[in-house]
């Protein structure tokens, strides 16, 4: 039996997964979680990362002492673009910042003065946005000059808490690409862009494949902990790359979507598209496991709905999943449409009477019930992922034929059932674990216990059961879509 611990840090919560492999079949075992946000401090929001590794050190801490004493590896994913700077002694500068940090928006103003978007994305295939590791940087340069100045190396955040633990300062291909300083092209940094936007580029160092060993754990963290050495390993570092290689998709012409608070829609691609399309949809290229890429699309995700849920507790009215089943079910279709991606829910203080405001100001009568909420919500978000999907087939003149979904959003069964209405394709879901599954899938593979990602999707399809959705009520749907692409 081969164990290794995959730690999946999000930018809510983070845990400690046990996983588990028999040359067969795969377990997955919850081991710690911990509540992780942004902490805001005089204007900027950062992240604890020191109370981030203190928690990831006491779930191997909790791990052991409920005997898992073997375990032979660790590898780290966590969301996208931030980092943290060391010193040349190898100490941590500050806190990393928040992508969440507001003065970054106006460093991407600033920032499109000197480059525009469409040479960013066709250098990097990466879509131009304030939260980018390259707008932090060049605020930073700007506006905080000395912190890069006594800086002599960038670690992005599942590198650097690698790095805590094996005391080796490398980053990886998958967390890389999400930064826009990647010329996908040269397949290193794009130096001659970061050179001519004065962002210091002797402080980036090495990048890895996905899934390269960087070595024991420390003999500090050994004892503290009293383990036996444990191979770290620079795993998939993004959570979604995680997801996505965990997902058993059997089928070429398959779209994957990794579904939570947001939902990312996409196609695996060996190459970047970096057309002026999928540029002006919103579109964005990032590394995958193997060392190819994901073409997808950001969208909002249950979001929306767990934001109402908030508010009707607020109000002493919340309800639980069942209800919320009935409720919907009880409601009229296709009474009321939003376009989920409207800056206006992007975080609004109340979101029902947002989602009100929205339907009024678009000529709509807007919902009073929970139920009409909920059903206008789940609805619109089906609907915004057909479009995605035209976008797709549109940009790589592929007809893509089933969808395949992971990640805990797809325990709710209403949305994967109406995403199989509106899109009129055949939808697989499973698993739910998808980005720890991908974390532990990474360590084996580089292990040399599992062959390549082929064989681990088969290993994924043999342990983790999966839901099938067929497309119902077409006609119905059909028509609601027509007015839904008039809406937004």
């Amino acid at each position: 039996m081969s164990k290794v611990w995959a730690f999946d840090l999000g930018a809510s919560n983070g845990r400690l997964m046990l996983g588990s492999f028999d040359g067969e079949k795969i377990n997955l075992e919850e081991i710690h979680r911990f509540p992780n946000s942004p902490v805001h401090i005089n204007t900027h929001y950062y992240w604890d990362i020191l109370r981030i590794f203190q928690e990831m050190k006491n779930g191997i801490t909790k791990s052991v002492k409920m005997g898992h004493k073997d375990v032979i590896s660790m590898g780290v994913d966590t969301w996208g673009v931030d980092f943290g700077l060391l010193s040349p002694t190898g100490e941590l500068i500050g806190n990393p910042y928040s992508y969440r940090d507001e003065h970054f928006q106006d460093g991407m103003e600033e920032m499109l003065e000197e480059v525009s978007k469409s040479e960013l994305f066709s250098r990097t295939g990466v879509e131009p946005a304030p939260i980018n590791t390259i707008c932090q940087l060049y605020t930073i340069q700007k506006k905080k000059p000395d912190l890069l100045k006594g800086a002599k190396c960038l670690l992005f955040t599942p590198n650097l808490i690698s790095y805590f633990f094996s005391g080796v300062k490398k980053n990886e291909f998958t967390i890389t690409s999400t930064s826009q300083l990647y010329s996908y092209k040269q397949k290193k940094w794009d130096t001659e862009m970061l050179e001519n936007l004065n962002i210091p580029v002797d402080i980036l160092g090495d990048i890895t494949p996905s899934g390269t060993i960087l070595g024991p754990t420390l003999d500090e963290i050994n004892k503290e902990l009293q383990i036996d050495p444990v191979q770290v390993i620079n795993i998939a570092g993004h959570d979604t790359a995680c997801a996505l290689a965990a997902l058993p998709i059997n089928k070429k012409n398959t779209a994957f979507m990794s579904c939570g608070t947001w939902v990312l829609v996409g196609i695996q691609v060996e190459q970047p598209v970096v057309t002026e399309d999928a540029l002006a949809w919103g579109f964005t290229n990032e590394g995958t496991l193997e060392g190819h890429y994901r073409l997808q699309k950001n969208n909002m995700g249950l979001w929306l709905i767990q934001q109402c849920h908030k508010v009707w507790e607020r109000e002493g009215h919340g309800i639980n999943y069942e209800e919320q089943n009935l409720l919907v079910n009880e409601a009229k279709p296709f009474q009321h449409f939003i376009n989920p991606d409207d800056q206006t829910f992007f975080n609004p203080k109340n979101m029902v009477t947002a989602i009100q405001g929205y339907c009024i100001n678009s000529g709509q009568t807007p919902p009073e019930t929970k139920g009409e909420f909920l059903r206008c919500i789940l609805e619109s978000l089906a609907f915004k992922y057909q479009w995605v999907l035209e976008k797709l087939e549109n940009l790589t003149n592929t007809s893509l034929e089933e969808i395949h979904m992971g990640g805990g959003g797809i325990q709710n069964h209403l949305l994967c059932q109406f995403i199989a209405n509106a899109t009129d394709r055949t939808v697989h879901a499973g698993p739910i674990e998808a980005s720890a599954i991908g974390n532990a899938l990474s360590q084996w593979i580089a292990l040399g216990e599992i062959k390549d990602i082929q064989e681990a999707r088969q290993i994924v399809q043999r342990s983790f059961a999966t839901k099938t959705y067929y497309p119902q009520n077409q006609i119905n749907f059909s028509e609601a879509y027509n007015r839904f692409l008039n809406l937004i």
